[in-house]
């Protein structure tokens, strides 16, 4: 299963801010097996939708330049509501940090002006060719998806 956790971008301070919306429905797959007689979006996937929104913020801050953006590390995760169907959420990320192959953020997810998930966390970024000259071809593909992607996003 693949999960898309954002379903719009709402604002953009290039190399500072996203703002995001994911709406949750109870048509979603994970919902079946997480608590199915109290279905909520799972934590994981809360802080999933921060980094995510985060991977946008670096990939337009960055234009495009990393096919892969993936969590280095997570620290003070707190979660403090549950996220059920029918609901959506708004995730505020901050860069502390956007720099060639790493950065660190600081963000919050809200719901109906509830804080629902914190976290403050960093992302590594790289392509694949930095190790595999034979993997450009791949990072190009890669990249030229994100950058469609980000049309229905924006």
């Amino acid at each position: 299963m693949r999960f898309i956790l954002i379903d719009k971008v709402i604002s953009l301070d290039i190399g500072r801010e996203i703002k995001a919306i994911k709406g949750v429905s109870l048509a979603e797959e994970y919902l079946a097996d997480h608590f199915p007689t109290f279905p909520v979006l799972p934590g994981v996937l809360l802080l999933e939708g921060l980094i995510e929104s985060a991977s946008w913020l670096v990939r337009r801050t960055e234009n495009f330049a990393h096919s892969m953006i993936l969590l280095e590390q997570a620290r003070n995760v707190k979660y403090k509501s549950f996220l059920a169907p029918a609901s959506q959420i708004e995730y505020t990320v901050e860069a502390r940090v956007i720099e060639e192959n790493i950065s660190s953020f600081t963000g919050f997810g809200s719901s109906d002006g509830i804080r629902i998930v914190e976290a403050r966390f960093g992302l590594r970024h790289f392509n694949l060719a930095d190790r595999d000259s034979a993997m450009a071809a791949v990072d190009a593909r890669v990249i030229e998806n994100m950058k469609k992607r980000w049309k229905l996003l924006s």
